[in-house]
């Protein structure tokens, strides 16, 4: 059975995708939208909702979030981490394959895209493994993966440090038209590292992790894409020299799309001192010249899209010695209000570039349904309110997980509705 037809009522209608930004009406028939405009005539039976005063974009879509599922449920599953995604304004989000077990076969891959489609939430486009069990050592079937519904294919987590298992990954990704996500660190330089390698980490007495270990991984990743021709999509990028290394293979033709992440853009190593584990994560905060690198390289397009890299721990591992406890923070149900807030509210993106990064860059690097209102597309929408002032507090979140650095914070604008296939999944 068809869900009911909708018609959002005299919102601003920001689509990048069609270099749209006009106050008008948005009507969503069988899980499409069938058409947009001032005015609009809608079926009887049309459920109207009055979105004026809000602003109207194409779904916004995530591409590197942690759900856990299967093997770590105490910290998210498939289900919560869609809802999670749903109440922060996104319609899909591109799932991780570190879990446990590992998704590397095309089963796993299948149980992550069926969960998803049960959740009632966000859309979950599941990833496969590049190496099996993310040893690094042997490439996972990927063909029979992408066939099973991955959309790229990634060791995230676990930096392929073999040159040749990446060359062998680009070119069979390239037959299947998907790209190959990394996480770029060489391990030789990192290992053991805590936190940023410089004067916090000396000050703290924590071994650091040095940008090198980034951009030697980095420089790699690209000199590998560019030989074969392959989709290298770098992920949470964090240093000064990577983000320019990035802007210059693109500048050669290399085929690369990378991402910034929320807390990169917005805090230094300085948000670690007292050991908070809430500011743990890899790769780690770094410093002020890198977060400002980062920001420019988001607003110049050297970095495609913004993405959470959604990663929930549980409060006991969190409360551990810094150590010892886990790396990584929430993001689902805070970029957006830290986006509007400290990105658009600053000047850094205007809304419109905001969306782009957001939602139709996403769809387009991942080859994702989604990024766009044009007529014929899917029915996935949010709706923003840039006014809804709220303060982040990490007890009311959706998610099982509560392990952010942003707690307490006073931010500005938020997501109202959250619109799948059609169907309102957030915001009644």
């Amino acid at each position: 059975m068809s869900e009911r037809p909708i018609v959002l009522r005299g919102g601003r209608v920001v689509d990048p995708s069609q270099g749209l930004d006009e106050v008008g009406d948005v009507l969503l028939v069988d899980g499409r939208v069938a058409a947009r405009g001032p005015g609009l005539e809608a079926p009887d039976t049309a459920r109207e909702i009055d979105v004026a005063g809000t602003v109207v974009t194409p779904g916004l879509i995530d591409v590197h979030v942690h759900l856990r599922e299967p093997g770590q449920e105490h910290k998210e599953t498939i289900a919560s981490g869609a809802l999670a995604a749903a109440a922060g304004g996104f319609t899909a989000v591109v799932a991780m394959p570190n879990t446990d077990p590992v998704i590397d076969s095309p089963a796993l891959v299948g149980f992550v895209a069926s969960q998803g489609a049960k959740a009632g939430g966000a859309r979950v486009y599941p990833t496969g493994a590049i190496s099996l069990g993310l040893a690094g050592e042997r490439m996972a079937p990927m063909g029979e993966m992408i066939e099973a519904g991955a959309v790229a294919v990634t060791d995230d987590g676990h930096p392929v440090m073999d040159s040749g298992l990446m060359r062998l990954a680009l070119e069979y990704a390239r037959g299947f038209d998907v790209p190959v996500a990394d996480h770029p660190e060489d391990l030789g330089l990192s290992r053991g590292g805590q936190m940023n390698e410089g004067l916090v980490s000396s000050r703290l007495g924590v071994r650091g992790k040095p940008n090198a270990s980034e951009d030697v991984h980095i420089v790699r990743d690209l000199l590998v894409a560019e030989f074969t021709g392959g989709h290298i999509h770098l992920q949470h990028v964090s240093t000064a020299f990577g983000v320019e290394s990035i802007r210059q293979a693109k500048a050669r033709g290399v085929h690369v799309t990378a991402e910034a992440s929320p807390h990169h853009l917005l805090l230094t190593d300085a948000a670690v001192e007292g050991y908070r584990t809430d500011a743990k994560m890899n790769p780690p905060l770094r410093s002020e010249v890198d977060r400002q690198a980062v920001v420019e390289g988001l607003r110049d397009g050297t970095l495609d899209v913004i993405a959470t890299d959604h990663a929930p721990h549980h409060y006991d591992e969190k409360e551990r010695a810094f150590d010892d406890a886990p790396n990584g923070v929430v993001g689902l149900e805070t970029s957006v209000g830290l986006i509007l807030t400290h990105i658009v509210g600053e000047g850094i993106l205007d809304l419109s570039t905001m969306v782009e990064r957001m939602s139709t860059q996403p769809a387009r690097a991942f080859r994702l349904p989604g990024g766009s209102l044009a007529v014929g597309s899917p029915a996935d929408v949010t709706v923003l309110d840039l006014d809804a002032a709220w303060t982040v507090d990490p007890t009311t979140f959706v998610s099982r997980s509560s392990n952010t650095p942003f707690a307490g914070w006073d931010l500005k604008g938020r997501a109202v509705y959250t619109i799948v296939g059609g169907r309102v999944v957030h915001g009644d």
